[in-house]
């Protein structure tokens, strides 16, 4: 019995639990009040005009009878249409058994509740069915009522009609409000899609580059070892220092390129370092970016001065270039790494974390990671770089 209470309580909320109390309180005040009034009372009322009928009995019976009304609301989430037809037979088993009494008290505020329930639950293919079950609650609370009598269902059945519409607009309401969430959703998994694919093509721009290079510095090195036929001493000797060092170019500018994530910058301009950052931030020219160099400034591996020059890049071009926005860019030389922090707001639009992905995929080439965090709108990253002699 006792688990089977608490499957029939599955799911209630403690706002439940409140509304369904407030309700029952008031319900045992108003039985209790029609119980223990006098006729004498009722009459004087009468005649003031402030009661219509006198009423038909004091039975105590009246009480448990009209609670089984209030209580049901506790369920109201696992059936509000049920809850409502059940409030519903027992104000009409309660007017037929014990005729005039108290009820509005009681019954409005319950009718007025269920009404709302109702309206921000039901699908609209019920919606008919729960605007009857409340009117009826409402006119069954109303039809035999020694305080207010049957002349205040014209009053009663608009303010109902109220309540309704107002429980249908907070349901459309909120129903926009969760779609609206479900296009945000997917509008972000669109955008790390996207993010995914930028990456993924700079990869293979990567690929196309390498296998060109290689192809044809191949080439050139297969026609050179080809031709040391018939050469003297000297002349072969001449011929393997010029592989060697066609070799070495070869492997620097492999080196160059497996540091880039988008091709055709080495074709145009020298690869740039970290001395270049200055130049870099003076393309903002409305906010106010600044650069921090500390530890011991030196020279380091092309592969690193390139990655490092990139990532700030990628995260650059995502901040705000506007009149009193800040962008803060430090780079720290420790013995072993190189650190490197970005600060400023993001950009209206600006599509972070595609500057985020490219800035890590970056940063893996050399066993590097990128953490970004993001909070009001302002954008903090911090970069490691391993710096290997």
């Amino acid at each position: 019995m006792r688990e089977g209470f608490r499957t029939a309580l599955r799911g209630t909320r403690p706002i439940d639990w409140v509304l369904a109390g407030a309700l029952t309180i008031l319900g045992v005040v108003m039985m209790v009040e029609n119980i223990t009034v006098s006729d004498e009372k009722m009459l004087a009322d009468i005649e003031a005009g402030s009661m219509y009928h006198l009423h038909s009995t004091h039975t105590v019976w009246m009480l448990p009878l009209w609670l089984c009304a209030p209580i049901a609301v506790l369920f109201w989430r696992r059936n509000v249409l049920a809850v409502t037809g059940i409030a519903l037979a027992v104000v009409a088993l309660h007017d037929l058994v014990f005729g005039w009494q108290g009820r509005c008290g009681s019954g409005l505020p319950l009718a007025f509740v269920l009404a709302f329930l109702c309206a921000i639950t039901v699908e609209r293919a019920k919606v008919w069915l729960a605007l009857l079950l409340s009117t009826g609650l409402v006119c069954a609370v109303l039809v035999v009522d020694a305080i207010t009598g049957p002349d205040v269902i014209g009053l009663g059945l608009p303010v109902t009609f109220l309540v309704f519409g107002v429980g249908r607009a907070v349901r459309h309401r909120t129903e926009m409000n969760r779609e609206l969430s479900g296009r945000n959703e997917e509008l972000q998994d669109l955008r790390d899609r996207r993010a995914a694919l930028e990456v993924a093509d700079d990869r293979a721009q990567l690929s196309q580059q390498l296998d060109g290079l290689l192809q044809h510095r191949l080439e050139q090195l297969t026609y050179a070892a080809e031709s040391a036929e018939g050469l003297d001493a000297d002349g072969s000797r001449a011929l393997l220092e010029s592989i060697e060092a066609e070799s070495r170019t070869t492997l620097d500018d492999m080196r160059e390129i497996v540091g880039l994530l988008r091709g055709g910058d080495v074709a145009l301009a020298p690869a740039p370092t970290v001395a270049h950052l200055d130049a870099l931030l003076a393309r903002h020219t409305r906010a106010d970016a600044r650069l921090t160099v500390s530890g011991d400034p030196r020279s380091l591996p092309a592969t690193v001065e390139l990655s490092a020059y990139r990532i700030v890049e990628h995260l650059v071009t995502a901040l705000a270039d506007q009149p009193g926005a800040r962008i803060d860019v430090g780079v720290r030389f420790d013995a072993d790494a190189v650190e490197i922090r970005v600060r400023g707001p993001v950009a209206k639009g600006a599509d972070l974390k595609a500057a985020a992905a490219r800035a890590r995929e970056r940063a893996k080439l050399l066993g590097g990671s990128v953490e970004l965090k993001v909070a009001k709108g302002e954008a903090n990253a911090v970069a490691q770089l391993p710096v290997t002699v």
